[in-house]
């Protein structure tokens, strides 16, 4: 369950960076992107304690998106329930 976590954590922050730049040329991409793994790593290493390299999450990134599609496209599906408001934790619910 913490490494699921840890993925959508993960993936969270590259999209809202736009780590492929999908949106637009930038200028220095790669100071860009490093930025971007950098706020990940500090991330992941703050919430769960996880000490990872930026090559080692590089290489997760790229075959989440490459190799795990389905597994990609669910964590993006629950990022936007959670972005919607739509989302409950299992076992709890908003019923008073």
């Amino acid at each position: 369950m913490a490494e699921t976590e840890q993925m959508v954590e993960m993936v969270d922050i590259l999209k809202k960076a736009d780590y492929d730049g999908k949106y637009g040329p930038y200028l220095n991409p790669n100071v860009r992107k490093a930025k971007s793994m950098a706020k990940v790593l500090r991330s992941l290493r703050r919430n769960f304690g996880v000490r990872r390299s930026k090559e080692q999450l590089r290489k997760r990134w790229s075959d989440l998106k490459l190799r795990e599609q389905d597994q990609y496209r669910r964590i993006k599906k629950l990022l936007l329930k959670i972005l919607n408001g739509n989302f409950q934790a299992r076992g709890h619910s908003n019923r008073s």
